[in-house]
């Protein structure tokens, strides 16, 4: 893999990174049921007193128990071994503040890799089975049901499926409306008549429904056609969900409401955002459009909470730009130069006057320098058109028996790996293979940004699914020791495959199914083992990945990967999705530098201040 040197997160000065990346910070689980339950409801009265929403949230809730370089992806997203349904949901903490975020993150990132196992097994409904296997590992995030908001799950949050709300307790119905408590809560909230309902999503199923953003008017569920023609066939009864919303009307308990959308984008054709807490002010009950007998309820938006950014998520966030007219700040129109698929524009609305990205050329490829030889290509696979049998395919053989890809979404990355194999050029089968995945060229629409603290950056236009290759990371590829007397160059990036499947100088190890070739071509000749013996220098020349910055929370992963031949000396540097990300979210790596590794000519440590604005920062880059 790689070890690289941009700075892009901190001034533009820095030097070469020599030492073995940070490890994530993590605690043990909390093994008492108890104690995590009193966590969680410490955490949320906390919120809910910050967000100063009204005195009864606080009343209910007070009675609720409740890879830059040379690190590819943080331990949080490899704890999962090969075969083991069991995620490891300790609660993530920083100088004693429960990151409720990363709790979050790590729960999706379990049920992701769970749905996408399915999927390759070409499971029917492999998002509810999913959750089946979430909640088999107990690793729901929030298996009991909780008025008000939820930690980590702030308002604008964007789940991709109703799959996923349950996967976290969310939502914990993946087709009714309404989710609620039952009357088994009665021993927790003596003073409150149930049902009571907790969260609501609109998605547009009703008829009746009518949404004016702060104000809602929902109709309850029962007696419509989900599946059919979407119309109300029957009289609705006040029972179940129904019932559960007009106690929250007579006890004045808030209910989460979470709008869906369709998006062209997104992975599953939808995208549901949470917009907050409302409450119930009015119920009634009426002939509705077919004539048939519906509960009305009117709900109204609490006071105190962030701005309502559906429709942004709508109207914004999954539209591309149809011309350059109608991108704020734009200062080149196309970095690559029309050398990749798409557009790749710049924008500034920081400096002033805006200037653009200069002081480098666009490649598209590795450039190979004189002394670095490249084995030949290594003998493929004999499959036609597509990889479909793994038992038959050599390419699968040296990734432990399967394909790492699902086909789905033009191919995504089921888990990172320390390694993938790829089909190459002496493979039978042909560029659509799904083994040929990091292969395919640019997907998403990439756009290179000025930011106030970071320099330039990078975001997407599309909604990017985990797993997903975004691009590989291009430059000159040369070796380690003609870049040392290379003065100010923050692009280094070291590639150590090799030092990382060996576990060499504290590296993580990732998911290890894999046949490593044994010959003289993967020896390493480098005085020291754990210096890798070949980096690309992407300073002067080199593609959009240049300008990804670091977070100590990061979106993306790097990922090995051989197809041509099978050197892991000289595998190639791709970034992949490790999440879902939504549109115009900065992408983010983490570079893995250790402090204090850094050091100038003069022999002294060099430091940077970290400005990725997570909660776990580590407040220095090196």
């Amino acid at each position: 893999m790689a070890g690289k040197r941009k700075a892009a997160n901190g001034p533009d000065q820095t030097g070469r990174r020599v030492s073995p990346r940070v490890q994530e910070m993590r605690q043990k689980a909390l093994d008492e049921k108890e104690r995590i339950a009193r966590e969680r409801v410490k955490f949320l009265s906390e919120k809910k007193a910050k967000l100063c929403v009204d005195a009864s949230v606080s009343k209910l809730h007070a009675s609720d128990e409740e890879a830059s370089p040379k690190r590819r992806t943080p331990a949080k997203l490899t704890a999962m071994q090969k075969g083991k349904q069991k995620l490891d949901m300790s609660e993530t903490k920083y100088d004693g503040v429960k990151d409720a975020h990363l709790d979050v993150t790590k729960c999706l990132r379990f049920f992701n890799k769970q749905y996408l196992l399915l999927v390759q097994a070409k499971m029917y409904r492999a998002d509810l089975k999913a959750v089946t296997q979430v909640i088999k590992a107990k690793a729901v995030l929030y298996p009991r049901k909780i008025m008000g908001g939820l930690p980590g799950i702030d308002v604008g949050h964007r789940f991709f499926s109703r799959a996923e709300m349950c996967a976290v307790g969310f939502h914990n119905h993946w087709l009714n409306g309404i989710d609620y408590m039952g009357i088994e809560y009665r021993r927790e909230y003596k003073n409150y008549t149930f049902p009571l309902a907790v969260s609501i999503v609109m998605s547009g199923q009703y008829e009746d429904d009518l949404d004016n953003a702060d104000t809602v008017t929902y109709t309850g569920q029962g007696g419509h056609n989900l599946t059919g023609n979407k119309r109300q066939i029957k009289d609705q009864e006040l029972v179940r969900g129904n019932m559960a919303l007009k106690n929250c009307y007579e006890q004045q308990v808030p209910v989460r409401v979470t709008r869906g959308h369709n998006c062209t984008s997104s992975y599953t054709k939808r995208v549901y955002t949470y917009d907050g807490l409302y409450k119930v002010v009015k119920f009634w009950a009426q002939k509705g459009v077919s004539g048939f007998t519906v509960y009305k309820y009117r709900l109204k938006r609490m006071e105190g909470q962030p701005e309502l950014t559906t429709d942004q998520v709508n109207f914004v966030y999954g539209r591309i730009p149809k011309s350059t007219a109608e991108i704020e700040g734009l200062v080149c129109e196309d970095i690559s130069r029309g050398l990749e698929a798409m557009r790749i524009p710049a924008t500034n609305r920081v400096d002033e006057p805006p200037v653009p990205p200069s002081g480098f050329t666009f490649i598209k490829s590795l450039m190979i320098e004189p002394n670095v030889k490249i084995p030949k290509s290594s003998t493929g696979c004999n499959c036609q058109g597509s990889c479909t049998d793994p038992r038959k395919c050599a390419c699968a053989r040296l990734n432990g028996g399967n394909f790492p890809y699902v086909d789905l979404n033009d191919g995504r990355l089921i888990e990172p790996r320390d390694v993938v194999f790829e089909c190459g050029p002496n493979c039978g089968c042909g560029p659509k293979c799904v083994n040929r995945t990091s292969q395919k060229g640019q997907r998403f629409h990439l756009e290179v940004f000025r930011s106030a603290k970071k320099g330039w950056a990078v975001r997407s236009w599309d909604y990017i699914p985990a797993g997903s290759p975004v691009c590989e990371y291009i430059g000159v590829l040369r070796r380690t020791a003609d870049v040392d007397t290379i003065s100010d160059n923050d692009y280094i990036f070291e590639m150590d495959c090799q030092q990382t499947m060996q576990g060499l100088d504290g590296r993580q190890r990732r998911l290890r199914d894999v046949a490593v070739p044994t010959n003289n071509e993967v020896s390493q000749s480098s005085e020291d083992e754990n210096v890798p013996e070949f980096c690309i220098d992407a300073g002067s020349k080199g593609n959009v990945a240049r300008f990804i910055n670091h977070s100590c929370e990061p979106n993306l992963f790097v990922q090995s990967v051989l197809s041509s031949h099978q050197d892991l000396r000289l595998a190639r540097v791709v970034l992949f999705a490790a999440d879902n990300i939504p549109p115009l979210q900065e992408l983010t790596y983490d570079y893995g530098y250790t402090l204090d590794s850094v050091h100038g000519p003069d022999g002294k440590v060099k430091q940077l201040t970290c400005y990725c604005g997570a909660l776990g920062c580590r407040k220095r880059l090196y």
